[in-house]
């Protein structure tokens, strides 16, 4: 049953679910700092992520092809597998985004697939490592140079602006931070608007017995998961604005550019050399290295730490969620 084409449509099904859910927890990170100082409004900045999404997820397949061949076996797993990872990532995504916790939807359908994976082929076997190698990569890429980024921009802004009136620095950024919400908008799309991307041309290649050599990603796959993305976005994407806009520091509008240019520049390089990172820890981290510009207690490090708990979770709980999904489908 589970490699026919009804179970096919329904492993689909529950990635686009995935899909949703990145929506409404992973893209509100490309927008809510532009909304938190208040310089588009809140529909015109999701109309402008949904458009920047999509332009970005169709400059390229590199962390598509890394999640959809490069991290398990393709011939040894099934479809059941594969719809037991994303449901993981929908249940534990959905349940941190009801407490506004912005997790991962990179490392949580890694983590789900690899889980899903052990469980269906019985063994360790299935993973490959030098596509885990790119995962662990990127995770301490996302936190190191989301941070430092964020802090030496701040930093460079501040010296180059010291003698500017502060008026005159919240205008010109107020522009610069437009762009920069823009750019951040298209990385997102390189980067995480690919993961179900890679998922769903996986389900493909396993339905088809595609060898891995021929793996590819068409471009009504692409269409669809950026479609789908975009949209979800504006439907439940508030309670991470809030989260990272305005309880984790204050921003203005240099702090914003800040965060914006370090993290999205950050995501767009990983993205292109297939690393999959998480935009959620790379503008979180991004925003607390800009607050640590002011001084530490401008970090309100409580939301922080609620926040890196939610990180370090995602990894054993999707893990978890996906073993026990694929055991549990017959």
């Amino acid at each position: 049953m589970t490699d026919s084409f009804g179970f096919l449509v329904v492993t689909f099904i529950i990635i686009l679910g995935f899909e949703a859910v990145n929506g409404w927890t992973d893209a509100p990170n490309s927008i809510a700092t532009v909304i938190s100082t208040r310089v588009l409004a809140p529909m015109t900045a999701v109309a402008m992520a949904a458009f920047f999404n999509l332009v970005g997820a169709l400059s390229g397949t590199a962390v598509a092809t890394t999640i959809g061949k490069g991290l398990v076996d393709q011939e040894l797993v099934g479809l059941d597998t594969i719809a037991a990872a994303a449901a993981a990532v929908v249940i534990w995504s959905t349940a941190a985004w009801y407490f506004g916790l912005p997790t991962s939807e990179s490392h949580g359908i890694v983590s789900g697939l690899a889980g899903a994976a052990v469980a269906t082929s019985g063994g360790l076997d299935v993973l490959q490592w030098d596509g885990w190698r790119k995962v662990f990569t990127g995770l301490g890429l996302a936190v190191a140079a989301g941070f430092l980024g964020g802090f030496l921009v701040m930093i460079a802004v501040l010296w180059l602006f010291q003698r500017v009136a502060p008026a005159t620095v919240r205008r010109l950024f107020a522009v610069l931070q437009v762009v920069s919400s823009a750019f951040m908008a298209f990385s997102h799309g390189t980067a995480d608007g690919q993961k179900a991307m890679g998922v769903m041309a996986l389900a493909i290649a396993v339905y088809e017995k595609t060898p891995p050599e021929e793996f590819k990603v068409p471009l009504w796959i692409i269409l669809l998961a950026a479609g789908t993305m975009s949209v979800s976005t504006g439907l439940g994407g508030w309670r991470i604005i809030r989260t990272l806009g305005m309880k984790v520091t204050h921003l203005d509008t240099p702090q914003g550019f800040s965060a914006e240019a370090a993290a999205a520049t950050t995501i767009t390089v990983s993205a292109h050399l297939g690393i999959p990172v998480s935009t959620t820890h790379t503008i979180g981290s991004a925003i607390m290295g800009v607050g640590a510009t002011r001084r530490l207690s401008a970090v309100r490090w409580g939301v922080a730490y609620n926040i890196v708990g939610a990180w370090v979770l995602t990894f054993p709980a999707c893990f978890g969620l996906g073993w026990v999904i694929a055991w549990l489908i017959p």
